[in-house]
């Protein structure tokens, strides 16, 4: 199996995740330029966090653009995996690749610090590793992480159990003081309807490592590992 790791002119976490993929969970993995257009050698895509050009228009308007992105949307229609993380989960909306949308957090500024998030379901390639209702600690660093969708949205995300993670407090409720940004029902991350492509606020690729104060984000990557395995072995 191998990785690609998406750069765009402003991404800040793509050697972050490939030192993840590289050294903690130990698989093949590559930086794929944000012009090219052949992910055929790639069985995942990891879509990091940084401000994308800059975050002009909205976080990840510009880079939705990109031809690395049409290439994904192939990619994802073809059922590769695709994991978007913060401004990778703005770009992935942007793209269309999932509904709603990120905006402005409530309070208007930027936010940086730990929070935990709870784990609706494992029915998921990222998350077969985890339980459900798991609380993990990640962190989070983005202005721009208020989840916004129509009611329709809503409801259709909820019917089919593809919101994946939900802001909540460290026993696991969800209430507005434990949701860091306003997020529409403490949403922090959802999937597709193919449950192949999945976008996330928080940074698991900085919470693999005990020393860096949680190593929860691990399963995420070795769940998607697994899948991958999983999926070679039939």
């Amino acid at each position: 199996m191998k990785f690609g790791v998406v750069i765009f002119p402003g991404s800040n976490c793509d050697h972050d995740a490939y030192h993840v993929i590289s050294k903690h969970v130990g698989q093949p993995v590559d930086f794929v330029w944000h012009r090219e257009t052949d992910l055929s050698s790639f069985d995942a895509i990891v879509i990091p966090g940084g401000f994308s050009y800059g975050d002009y228009l909205r976080a990840g308007a510009l880079a939705s653009h990109s031809p690395v992105m049409r290439a994904v949307k192939d990619f994802a229609a073809n059922g590769g995996y695709v994991l978007g993380i913060c401004n990778g989960f703005q770009i992935l909306c942007e793209a269309g690749l999932l509904p709603g949308a990120l905006v402005r957090n409530e309070n208007l500024h930027f936010i940086c610090d730990h929070i935990h998030v709870r784990v609706e379901t494992t029915e998921t390639p990222f998350t077969a590793n985890l339980a459900a209702r798991q609380i993990l600690h990640l962190p989070i660093a983005h202005a721009e992480g208020n989840y916004v969708c129509d009611e329709a949205t809503f409801a259709e995300l909820t019917r089919d159990e593809r919101i994946i993670f939900r802001y909540c407090d460290h026993e696991g409720t969800t209430n507005p003081a434990a949701n860091p940004n306003g997020s529409h029902n403490s949403i922090a991350g959802i999937c597709n309807e193919a449950r192949n492509v999945l976008g996330l606020m928080p940074h698991p690729e900085r919470a693999c490592e005990d020393l860096l104060g949680s190593s929860d984000g691990s399963p995420i990557f070795r769940s998607l590992t697994s899948t991958l395995a999983a999926k070679a072995a039939r």
